[in-house]
């Protein structure tokens, strides 16, 4: 498991390691086709940010080289904001006096169709909160049943499960999942998960090897940027943890995540940092540089005009048009959202920005045929 590597690397460390980085690090990192972890360190640290127009190059290059000109849109469907967690920054934390809803089999229907009506997506993310009585694998497993008929490929982003659950999953149509760490330091992480099943950290580190485990086709990843002051050492676990699972899962095809906070978001709690655009781009670049392959997510999180920007220069999967409340595209589009969306234009607008700019955006990357054993055909 994960978390035995995780215990042997020091957080304080890694930060004087990062913070320690030279000019003449930054350019022999620059300079090798592929870069072990000192390399990432060395471009996601100051001494690199000066070297951000080379590092958008090569990121380009390495983009356009593995995954052409194309972008894979998606988009994400919040069932319930039901949660038993108290995570200090979220809005749907359990002690908020909020109404809690879930996400009926008619409903969610609904939602499906009205998601069809925005714009021809066939990639679904099935968001929840963590209330395993409530909204466990059994009501999962139906919301992923009711989707075949709507979309092609089917993720979740819910509370880590057991291996067997997430092989589960995978009979009902389960392609991918996506699972935030939210911050890889172990002597912080209860200051802000304090209570509930998000409290327990090597659950929520050792999922990864769960779903590894389990033979799921797709795995995200991702740190929260605001919780930690030391972002770029929390970044630089997360590349630790995608450089251990691809050597361990190698079947897996793995994103990573880069969503940042912004002050007064739902939950009340102020970041403890908020990165710039320009330190969010140099740790999008420094990943693609370290791996060539891995697929790099922007959610709507980002204003537009960044995320246009960096699907020029990086990022290969994007949301469009989200709703982050439960019942958003059509039940109740005035429930309390997650977090507030910072590109607020619609699928098609989205689409239309990205063709401009000779970017081709994919609706659809996958198909259940895939997963059909090859007929044998005799003579």
């Amino acid at each position: 498991m994960f978390s035995e590597l995780l215990n042997q690397i020091s957080w304080d460390d890694t930060t004087e390691r990062i913070l320690s980085k030279t000019d003449a690090d930054v350019c022999r990192a620059l300079s090798k086709e592929h870069c072990d972890i000192e390399d990432f360190m060395a471009l996601i640290s100051p001494a690199a940010e000066h070297r951000l127009e080379q590092m958008a190059r090569l990121s380009k290059r390495y983009t356009e080289e593995r995954f052409g000109r194309t972008v894979s849109m998606f988009v994400p469907l919040y069932l319930t904001n039901s949660c038993t967690n108290s995570c200090v920054y979220c809005g749907f934390h359990a002690s908020n006096p909020m109404k809690r809803t879930i996400l009926t089999e008619a409903e969610i229907v609904d939602e499906y169709k009205a998601i069809k009506r925005l714009a021809p997506f066939e990639n679904l993310l099935l968001v929840t909160g963590e209330n395993p009585a409530k909204a466990g694998v059994p009501y999962i497993a139906r919301a992923l049943d009711l989707a075949k008929p709507y979309f092609s490929n089917l993720k979740i982003e819910v509370m880590p499960l057991k291996t067997e659950e997430y092989e589960e999953l995978t009979r009902h149509g389960l392609n991918g999942v996506i699972c935030f760490q939210e911050t890889y330091n172990r002597a912080h992480y209860n200051d802000y998960h304090p209570r509930g099943m998000k409290a327990d950290f090597e659950w929520r580190l050792n999922g990864f090897d769960r779903m590894g485990q389990a033979g799921v086709h797709s795995i995200g990843m991702g740190v929260l940027i605001g919780l930690e002051r030391e972002w770029r050492t929390d970044i630089t676990m997360m590349a630790r943890h995608l450089r251990y699972l691809q050597k361990t899962y190698w079947r897996t095809k793995y994103s990573v995540n880069f969503p940042r906070m912004r002050p007064s978001e739902n939950g009340g709690f102020q970041p403890n940092v908020v990165i710039t655009d320009r330190q969010l781009a140099q740790a999008t670049f420094a990943m693609r540089i370290f791996d060539h392959d891995v697929d790099i997510s922007y959610s709507t999180r980002e204003p537009a005009d960044l995320r246009d920007h960096m699907a020029l220069l990086g990022v290969t999967t994007m949301s469009a048009e989200s709703k982050t409340e439960p019942g958003g595209y059509h039940t109740y589009p005035q429930a309390l959202e997650q977090f507030h969306v910072s590109d607020e234009r619609t699928a098609r607008e989205v689409d239309a920005a990205l063709r401009r700019m000779g970017r081709e955006p994919v609706w659809k990357d996958w198909d259940a045929a895939f997963d059909r054993p090859h007929a044998t055909h005799t003579a």
